[in-house]
């Protein structure tokens, strides 16, 4: 057990724990309603102030919440999950089943049976508790609920994300009885922060652009436009590479395949087509099919809501992606989906917990983030997550996270910012390289995904200026300004230090050289290319399995990263520095956050410019992290 390692956990568990007490004991007698409260910190959203508000919220809209328990000896806990992750600890690997977690670490049927009984006394309707007893579920009208948790529950209209959006919040502090503060850590689905996560993906206009793309690197390329770069280096966007080309990217044997092992994918909504378009697809991209009973989905309770106002659509894309990723990474693996009944309240929360909960998946994909940096939500809803990933790294559970889309995110934020839950102590963040292979599947380009934007004037390219100047996708990464430095970044991470650095490890994800993905729009199926840190995630998650496969026993990995910077360095992962290469388009590509020209017009697109602070580097650096799998990365992290 290293010094730093325990020290950094320790300080990042104080800001995750600021909301519990240090001793979490079950109170003795049923607790009522009472005067003496005391307030949950960090329940408000930043967005949330007397300035943004402009109503009082309908007191009759009834609302679905979790109360979340505490965890019993949060320090104990994390200290455990540092130990059970780091290589050479007497506890490494010795991960503990979900009934074990849960009689040495989650809160006692005391506890639960205490809360539910205040909650009912409150006149809230008490619906289930998970498996877990991480969440004690209710729902209530509005006004009920800001009589029980002593607050008022407001709408505020402010700008998130680049847009100005209205969302209800409580407009102060929710309060608990002291009796039973040091048990609740928080209450969320009280304010709509949860819309702010987001599907981190973009799908390409096939129409405007299959005629003029590329099935490798320079197989087409516009001569009719001025060529910005030495032949061999500028090329026409590629079409998306299929599954052959992808596990070639990544070295893969015909022997790394997952079997044993089962990737989980968490997500919002459901693709009735699934099943039938990652076949399709499958049959045209060089992957195996999915097997019988390969595929299950975990489908939540009365159906699904809001999906208009949640464009439940660009999460049925998201779960297509994710699925057919894995899959053509790890095609024996078994996958298992997730789905959150909405993206508004705790519709993620509750497939991300029930993912844990269940035990019963390996590595756990998450293709989302916090649309506006860090800061939007609130810190309570923050803490939930942390603590699910907390119990998925004892349980030997790798969750690997997509960091974004809009880079350091200044567009939508304002300034730089790292996203969340990327940004979390308990995740692999994983970033985005752009990749050109050659008609070999060898790389010709390989350099990190930060793309700069051109538009051809005469015979040149001027550099876009849009809101965010010339960028115009790439990965998120950067300090986090929430969580401190764990020991395994230590040396590798540049700066001062204190703070954790975002990503970890990267994985192809410029859609201007995606993949391509098979799915069923308004009843027609077809196949297009995607992109997106959402496309890197899976992929990693894919490898993890693989490297499962490979492990005496089959082997849970656990909370990868320490292992991941144990092999820094190495030549199992390829460091990624700039490489002055670009690509032309007809069209350019739309991420959430990011300013682009509209229209067919003659762009060029240049990789890993430094369009705004983040490019790679030599060693660790923000847009990759580590760098890249390459190939004896499976076999490294299978040891």
């Amino acid at each position: 057990m290293h010094s730093r390692l325990w020290h950094a956990l320790a300080a990042t568990a104080a800001l995750l724990a600021s909301t519990v007490a240090t001793a979490v004991a079950a109170p003795s007698t049923p607790s009522g309603d009472t005067a003496d409260r005391t307030p949950i910190t960090g329940s408000t959203p930043a967005w949330a102030t007397p300035h943004t508000e402009v109503a009082h919220a309908d007191g009759n809209t009834v609302r679905h919440i979790k109360v979340a328990l505490a965890i019993r000896d949060q320090a104990g806990a994390e200290r455990l999950a540092a130990q059970l992750a780091t290589p050479g600890s007497a506890e490494h690997g010795e991960f503990l089943s979900s009934k074990e977690f849960l009689d040495r670490f989650a809160a006692t049927q005391d506890t639960v049976d205490q809360v539910s009984q205040w909650l009912a006394t409150q006149g809230l309707h008490v619906t289930g508790v998970s498996a877990n007893r991480h969440f004690v579920n209710a729902e209530a009208s509005t006004a009920a609920l800001e009589s029980a948790f002593g607050t008022r529950i407001a709408a505020f209209r402010t700008r998130i994300d680049g847009a100005v959006r209205t969302l209800t919040a409580p407009a102060s502090p929710v309060t608990v009885p002291t009796s039973l503060r040091a048990s609740i850590t928080a209450v969320l689905g009280l304010d709509d922060s949860a819309t702010l996560l987001k599907p981190q993906h973009t799908r390409t206009n096939a129409a405007a652009t299959e005629q003029h793309c590329a099935r490798w690197w320079g197989e087409q390329n516009n001569t009719d436009v001025p060529q910005k770069y030495p032949s061999g280096f500028q090329s026409n966007a590629l079409c998306g590479y299929t599954g052959t080309q992808v596990r070639a990217m990544y070295k893969l044997s015909n022997g790394s395949t997952g079997a044993g092992t089962t990737i989980g994918v968490v997500g919002a909504y459901n693709s009735d087509t699934i099943v039938a378009d990652t076949n399709q697809a499958a049959g045209q991209l060089g992957v195996p099919p999915l097997a019988d009973g390969q595929y299950s989905a975990v489908l939540p309770e009365g159906g699904f809501t809001d999906a208009a106002e949640c464009g439940a659509e660009g999460w049925a894309a998201e779960q297509t992606l994710d699925v057919q990723a894995s899959h053509t990474v790890a095609p024996a693996a078994k996958i298992r989906y997730y789905a959150g009944k909405t993206c508004k309240g705790t519709g993620i929360y509750e497939a991300f917990n029930l993912a844990v909960a269940d035990n019963a998946v390996d590595v756990i994909s998450n293709s989302y983030g916090n649309a506006d940096g860090e800061n939007s939500l609130p810190q309570m809803a923050r803490d939930q997550f942390n603590a699910m990933a907390l119990q998925a790294a004892i349980q030997g559970q790798t969750v690997t996270v997509s960091t974004g889309d809009a880079g350091n995110n200044s567009g939508p934020v304002g300034h730089p910012a790292a996203s969340f839950p990327s940004s979390s102590p308990w995740v692999v963040a994983v970033g985005g390289t752009s990749v050109g292979l050659d008609q070999n599947n060898q790389p010709t380009v390989l350099t990190g995904w930060e793309n700069s934007g051109n538009t051809q004037s005469g015979s040149s390219w001027a550099p876009q200026q849009d809101t965010d100047g010339p960028f115009a996708s790439g990965a998120g990464g950067g300090s986090s300004a929430l969580y401190y430095m764990p020991n395994w970044q230590v040396g590798f991470v540049p700066g001062n230090g204190e703070k954790r650095g975002v990503p970890d490890i990267a994985a192809l994800a410029d859609s201007y050289t995606g993949m391509l993905v098979g799915q069923t729009i308004k009843g027609q199926f077809g196949i297009g290319s995607y992109g997106g840190t959402s496309l890197a995630s899976p992929l990693i998650a894919g490898l993890v399995a693989d490297a499962q496969q490979a492990r005496s026993g089959n082997a849970r990995a656990g909370m990868l990263t320490p292992i991941l910077y144990s092999l820094g360095g190495s030549s199992a992962i390829a460091d990624v520095v700039p490489q002055k290469a670009g690509v032309w388009t007809p069209m350019m590509h739309a991420f959430g956050g990011v300013a682009v020209p509209g229209g067919q017009g003659s762009y060029l697109i240049d990789f890993d410019a430094r369009p705004q602070n983040l490019q790679s580097s030599p060693g660790w650096d923000p847009v990759t992290g580590l760098g890249t799998p390459a190939d004896g990365f499976i076999t490294a992290l299978s040891q």
